[in-house]
């Protein structure tokens, strides 16, 4: 079964998507993933601090930021969240969660 949304949260700073967790994997893998979900999706990476696990995408008016973290369990917890001003692009976001999953081979 393909790995689907934990939660999504609407606020008024944005939506937030938390990728849920499948098979184990490794911070860099899930690091790499997550930014290329972030181009797969036609957004221009314009900031990653990977130490900090914060990366930044934009496509027109519209940002999602990944945030990627280690657990105390050892697990990888991957976010996608669109902050800011404006309607958040809620199909971006999905797609954005999809291709994410795509590549971590869910």
């Amino acid at each position: 079964m393909r790995a689907l949304l934990l939660a999504l949260t609407v606020a008024l700073a944005g939506c937030t998507y938390y990728v849920a967790p499948g098979a184990p994997a490794s911070f860099d893998r899930s690091w790499d993933a997550a930014v290329a979900a972030l181009r797969d999706q036609g957004l221009d990476i314009v900031s990653a601090d990977r130490a900090a696990g914060v990366a930044t995408g934009r496509r027109g008016q519209v940002d999602v930021t990944a945030r990627v973290g280690s657990q105390p369990d050892g697990s990888v917890r991957v976010e996608f969240h669109t902050p800011g001003s404006g309607a958040p692009d809620r199909d971006l976001m999905e797609r954005v969660s999809r291709s994410y999953d795509i590549r971590m081979g869910r």
